[in-house]
C-alpha cells in the first residue's frame, strides 16, 4: 500500500506543478486517474498512451509542445529508457504511479528526477488501481463516481463502494464483485463507454477528456448534448462491433481454453478477454488481435502470468507480462498457431 507520507508527497508534487502533462495508460483506470488529478488541480493536459508495450521516446514531443514543467505517468508499467533520458535532459521532475510489477526502482536510482510510487513496494503489499490512489490523494467527494469507474474497470472493488451505493443507488445493483458492477450496472456501462471512447481519434479523445473534466456527475455521461455527441457515437459504434466479436468468441471453447483471434480496425482484445473471463471464470482465455506481422494477445485465468512466463521464451521477439490473473503478450503473427498449441498443452 501507499503510506500517508507517500500520499502527501504526491499531493505536494501536484500542487507544485503549474503546467503538468499527465501520460496515462489507454484504459478506464488510466483515464479516470488523470481526471481525478486534473479536476483536483484545475490545470494540466492529459495524453493517452497508445504505444505498446512501452511509453516511448516519441511521446516526449508533447512535453516540449505544451511547455510542461512537470511529468506524471499513470498506470503505465513499461517505460522506454530513452523517454526518461530525454525528460532528464529537459531537467523536469517525473512522478510515476503504477500498480504492476515493474522495475521502477531501477529507473529511480538511475535518474535523480524520478519519484516512483507503487503499492506493491510497500510494507503491506497491495495492487489497487491507480485511480483508487488518485481518489485517496485528491479526496474530492464529488469525484467519487469517477474513482468507481476506474476501479471496477480494473476489476477492483474499492472500500468506498458502499458510499457510492448510498449516494447513487440508481447506478448500482445487487453485486458481489467489481465485474458484476462493470457488466451489470449503469456505472459499469459508463466505465465500459470510457474504454470504448479511448479507441477514437486523438482529437475526439481530447474532446472526451474536456467533457469529463467539466461533468457535474454520472447523470451527465450519456446526456444528449453536443458536448458529448462524438463520445456517445463512438460508444454505440464500438458496442455493435464488440457484441459481434464477443458472440463469435463464445464459440471458441476448447477444453479449459477459450482461444479467439481476429483482425480488423478495432483493437479491443483486452475488453473481450475480460468479459469472457467474467462469463467463464473457470476457463483460461486468450484473445489475439492480428495486425500485420504482429499479434497482441490478452490472456486471463488463474495464475496465467506464471503460464505465460513458462512459454514466452519459446517464441522469438515475444514479450509479455502483467497481473497474476491478467496479462498481455506480443508475438509474431507467424507464431500464432504454435502459440495456441503450446498454450492448450499448458492449460488443459
Amino acid at each position: 500500500m501507499l503510506n500517508e507520507t507517500q500520499i502527501n508527497e504526491i499531493r505536494e508534487h501536484l500542487e507544485k506543478a503549474q503546467n503538468p502533462v499527465f501520460y496515462y495508460d489507454n484504459d478506464a483506470d488510466g483515464l479516470c486517474s488523470f481526471l481525478l488529478f486534473r479536476r483536483f488541480l484545475g490545470r494540466g493536459k492529459g495524453v493517452a498512451v497508445r504505444s505498446y508495450p512501452e511509453l516511448n521516446v516519441q511521446y516526449t514531443r508533447k512535453v516540449r509542445e505544451l511547455n510542461a514543467d512537470y511529468v506524471f505517468i499513470l498506470d503505465k508499467p513499461v517505460i522506454a529508457k530513452g523517454f526518461f533520458e530525454e525528460i532528464h535532459r529537459l531537467n523536469l521532475p517525473v512522478v510515476w504511479i503504477d500498480h504492476h510489477e515493474v522495475q521502477g526502482e531501477d529507473f529511480e536510482k538511475e535518474f535523480s528526477n524520478i519519484s516512483f510510487y507503487n503499492p506493491l513496494n510497500g510494507k503491506k503489499k497491495s495492487s489497487e488501481p491507480v485511480s483508487y490512489w488518485a481518489y485517496k490523494i485528491t479526496g474530492r467527494k464529488e469525484d467519487l463516481w469517477i474513482a468507481i469507474m476506474g476501479c471496477v474497470a480494473d476489476r477492483f472493488m474499492p472500500d468506498f463502494a458502499d458510499e457510492f451505493k448510498r449516494r447513487y443507488k440508481d447506478y448500482w445493483g445487487k453485486v458481489e464483485d467489481a465485474f458484476d458492477v462493470y457488466y451489470g450496472t449503469e456505472i459499469g456501462r459508463m466505465a465500459k463507454a470510457l474504454n470504448f471512447g479511448l479507441k477514437d481519434s486523438v482529437s475526439n479523445v481530447v474532446q472526451m477528456q474536456n467533457f469529463l473534466i467539466s461533468a457535474q456527475g454520472p447523470s451527465d455521461v450519456f446526456l444528449e448534448s453536443t458536448r458529448n455527441s462524438n463520445f456517445r457515437r463512438k460508444y454505440y459504434q464500438i458496442k455493435k462491433k464488440y457484441d459481434l466479436l464477443l458472440s463469435r468468441a463464445k464459440k471458441k471453447i476448447e477444453g479449459n481454453l477459450i482461444f479467439f483471434d481476429y483482425a480488423g480496425d478495432l483493437s479491443i482484445s483486452a475488453d473481450i478477454s475480460n468479459e469472457l473471463s467474467y462469463l467463464y471464470p473457470k476457463k483460461y482465455v486468450a484473445v489475439a488481435y492480428r495486425k500485420g506481422g504482429v499479434t497482441n494477445v490478452s490472456l486471463r485465468g488463474k495464475n496465467v502470468r506464471d503460464v505465460l512466463k513458462r512459454i514466452i521464451g519459446r517464441f522469438k521477439d515475444a514479450t509479455g507480462g502483467g497481473h497474476e490473473d491478467a496479462v498481455g503478450a506480443r508475438i509474431r503473427t507467424e507464431d500464432l498457431k504454435e502459440f495456441k498449441e503450446v498454450l492448450k498443452k499448458e492449460t488443459n
